[in-house]
């Protein structure tokens, strides 16, 4: 008989790997400990914006039309543990406030819960992002609070979803990576995992620390990548050199590779800052912290791109802010998400806001979170009514809207055709053609 799947923690990870488990054929159990969130999902929809998400979870969850019944949610960690076979902990770990290391309560809080009411065999799979030596621990506490002890074990199954791509991510991984102590964990999560691995998805079995590290290396080397092309912006605005030409060009190398070289305002988000900087932190605690001061300056170059934008900004009105009206272009930290978290676009438009500007902002999907972080912007339904007026427009994520926009009818609507493309994906000929001063990041200006 297969195994019956709990989810617990039903946010961004949770609700897409729920859905996705529910589609993989399982029967499947999502518990969070907010009934509001539950209530939501227990009617198909989703807290987030994540293409084809909700489609995903319409098809599954109980009491919905046409649905295969397989999903339901609960905020009992008593019916969460008699229902379930593998325990997935995919709850949230922020970084921790005023400190670098991340904040792991909430990890501890599930674990601490659950355990006590595991009274029968059972897997328990940790795919939060944590500190190495986090799942040693957690092994450890759930020896000692399980009811049926040694018949309740760990594995650490690490996710690497990208935001835009998670229920692809999740049905058709690049990779899962399986940290276990037994074959029989192994086991079992092969069989959770089985139409993956059918169709080619490699099966990467590690040790506990291994798999813990895996996601932060991985994270670690995609934020190096980032800042290493920022940083070359930086010496190419300096040398009036070409940064795109230059990525084109190293990006032919396959060692190198063209992806997460598009310089731009760097990286932001729930995952890549904390990620990094928790790495930091734990490396400090194990006493490898200089194995890791390289990351100290790619988050240094990552942050000082959000600064070098208002400095851009300020010189393209003409060395004052002050009552300036601003269009941004863009909120979310990346496109096809509706995350504002630690967004350089978000931080960019807040930062001239400050210094005294006035601020129009849209997203197409990002408006009404960003509008809980700053409330104090202006907020509009559309690009064109965004710039309407604006001294400057800037361009801080790529929407494909954002890209098909028509810069002569844009053009009609500003006080002045100056545009500063903060992410180097807007065609820089198309919009000089039609008598915008263009200027993008680490490109010749004329």
């Amino acid at each position: 008989m297969a195994p019956r799947i709990t989810v617990i923690g039903t946010g961004y990870l949770g609700a897409t790997h729920a859905a996705a488990m529910a589609e993989l054929g399982f029967e499947v159990l999502g518990l969070d400990v907010v009934p509001e969130k539950v209530e939501m999902l227990s009617r198909g929809q989703v807290p987030m914006y994540e293409p084809g998400l909700e489609e995903l979870l319409g098809r599954h969850v109980a009491g919905m039309e046409g649905s295969s019944g397989r999903l339901r949610f609960t905020t009992s960690y008593p019916e969460v543990a008699e229902f379930g076979d593998v325990h997935f902990v995919c709850v949230n770990t922020p970084q921790r406030h005023g400190e670098y290391a991340c904040d792991m309560s909430y990890v501890d809080a599930a674990f601490e819960s659950l355990a006590p009411l595991l009274n029968r065999p059972a897997l328990v799979v940790g795919k939060s992002t944590v500190p190495v030596g986090s799942a040693a621990r957690l092994a450890k506490r759930l020896a000692e609070l399980a009811p049926a002890g040694t018949d309740v074990e760990l594995a650490w199954n690490p996710e690497f979803l990208r935001e835009g791509f998670a229920v692809q991510d999740t049905l058709h991984p690049d990779r899962i990576v399986a940290g276990v102590r037994s074959e029989h964990a192994e086991r079992l999560l092969r069989e959770v995992y089985a139409q993956p691995l059918a169709e080619g998805s490699p099966f990467v079995v590690t040790d506990f620390p291994t798999a813990e590290l895996v996601k932060t290396a991985a994270n670690s080397f995609l934020a190096t990548k980032i800042s290493f092309i920022n940083a070359m912006a930086e010496v190419c605005e300096a040398a009036d050199g070409d940064v795109v030409k230059l990525a084109e060009a190293i990006g032919h190398d396959d060692r190198i590779g063209r992806k997460f070289l598009r310089a731009g305002i760097g990286f932001g988000g729930g995952c890549l800052p904390k990620d990094i900087r928790a790495f930091m932190a734990r490396a400090g605690e194990l006493g490898a912290d200089q194995a890791l001061t390289f990351l100290r300056e790619v988050d240094s170059i990552n942050m000082r791109r959000r600064g070098h934008m208002v400095e851009l900004t300020r010189d393209a009105v003409g060395g004052a802010l002050l009552g300036k009206r601003i269009a941004v272009l863009g909120a979310t930290f990346k496109p096809d998400s509706d995350d504002v978290r630690d967004s350089p676009a978000l931080n960019v438009a807040g930062q001239l806001h400050l210094q005294g500007a006035q601020v129009t902002v849209y997203d197409p999907k990002g408006n009404r979170n960003a509008q809980t972080i700053f409330p104090t912007l202006a907020y509009a339904d559309s690009a064109l009514e965004a710039v309407g007026g604006a001294d400057v427009v800037l361009h801080l994520t790529e929407w494909r809207e954002f890209r098909e926009l028509d810069p002569e009818r844009l053009g009609e609507a500003v006080s002045v055709k100056h545009l500063l493309d903060g992410r180097n994906a807007l065609d820089p000929e198309l919009w000089r053609k039609a008598g915008w001063t263009f200027r993008a990041l680490g490109r010749p200006t004329a």
